[in-house]
Parts: C-alpha cells; sequence; structure tokens
C-alpha cells in the first residue's frame, strides 16, 4: 500500500507503486491533462516517475513558478529538436533556462540569421503540435559517452566525460532527437505551445 499526501493535507491510497501521472488522474482527468510534472518530498521529477513508498505529492502545472522552469527547460530541447532537423550538421552543446527564458548553443559552420530563426521557431510548432512523448532512460556514464561519439556529437560527448565514471547518466527522447539531461521535461512536446525566438548571438567553446 502506498499512502500519498496532497498539498491540502489530503491522502489517497493505492494498492502499489504509482506513477505521479496516475495520482493525478485520480484526482481528476483535468489536472491529469494540465499536469507537466510532480514535486515529491521536495523534488520536481517527471510523471512517469513511480513513487513505491508513502510520500507527499504536489501535481505541477503552467500556473506554478516550478512548472514554468520545466516548460522552459522542455522547450530549450525543442529548439535542439527543430535544429537538428533543419541543420543535421549543426552540433549540440548546452541548453540552460536562464532568468527570463532560456537559450541552447551549437557548433555549426556559419552563424544563425534572423531567417534561421524564423524557420526553427516555424519548426518548433510543427513538433509541438505532434505532440510526440518524450521519453526518459538512463545510461552508465561510458555507454552515453560511446552514444553521442557514435552519433557524432563531440561536444555532448566531452560534456557527458566530465560527469565521474561511477554516475549514471539520463537521456531524454522526443522523436528522432535524444540529448543529456537531468529532467524533469514536460510529458509530451504538446505542452510547449507559446514561445518565441528572440535574437541569436555568438559563443566560444
Amino acid at each position: 500500500m502506498v499512502q500519498i499526501t496532497l498539498p491540502d493535507g489530503s491522502q489517497r491510497e493505492f494498492p502499489g507503486p504509482v506513477t505521479v501521472a496516475e495520482v493525478a488522474m485520480s484526482i481528476g482527468a483535468g489536472l491529469a491533462k494540465a499536469a507537466l510534472a510532480g514535486k515529491v518530498n521536495g523534488k520536481v521529477v517527471d510523471t512517469s516517475t513511480t513513487i513505491d513508498r508513502d510520500a507527499q505529492l504536489a501535481i505541477i502545472t503552467g500556473k506554478d513558478a516550478d512548472g514554468l522552469e520545466v516548460i522552459r527547460h522542455s522547450t530549450a530541447h525543442l529548439l535542439a529538436y527543430a535544429v537538428k532537423e533543419l541543420f543535421p550538421e549543426a552540433q549540440v552543446t548546452i541548453g540552460p533556462v536562464i532568468e527570463n527564458g532560456f537559450y541552447y548553443d551549437f557548433s555549426f559552420s556559419r552563424s544563425f540569421t534572423p531567417e534561421d530563426l524564423i524557420a526553427i521557431e516555424k519548426r518548433m510548432s510543427e513538433l509541438a503540435n505532434k505532440d510526440e512523448p518524450v521519453l526518459r532512460r538512463v545510461l552508465p556514464r561510458d555507454d552515453a559517452v560511446a552514444y553521442f561519439k557514435n552519433m557524432g556529437e563531440h561536444y555532448k560527448a566531452e560534456i557527458i566525460a566530465s560527469i565521474p565514471a561511477n554516475e549514471d547518466v539520463s537521456l531524454y527522447r522526443e522523436g528522432n532527437f535524444e540529448d543529456l539531461c537531468r529532467g524533469p521535461h514536460v510529458p509530451s512536446t504538446g505542452k510547449l505551445k507559446h514561445f518565441k525566438l528572440m535574437k541569436v548571438a555568438g559563443a566560444y567553446w
């Protein structure tokens, strides 16, 4: 039996391990549809995360500060997905959330132009409309390094190689694009409806 305590103090019992998404659905279909992530004992996690013991849980939606963080982080990955679709030879590096949004750095043979931004944003919208599931998997560090080297993503392999050898790393996939990330992410690209690419700038690795 797993007992879940919600923010209002109410409790729900489940016969065995349960995902954040399943708890949200047990509360209501509207909440399940709005759920972007969960906060389990104070830690923000994916809606696919399984809870196998008694825990405190808050369902995170777009109305929450944590929800905005998850949206921005997930949209940075959607940006990288779109860039790789349009410019397959571009290499991905890092794509963090910042105070008022997010950015993603790429290694490419030329600078991106304002016209490129328009095309990338359009492709992002198309990918969001496909509502592809965002799936997480975990690999040993060395396997992850080999995986990204195999794909020709040498910057990403370099980043992963800096992680301690005994640590596993998590990857998130949407469609044909997979990237290193601690997460959490929205459950599907369809949750990412409103975004705007503002500018492009040079960066040095």
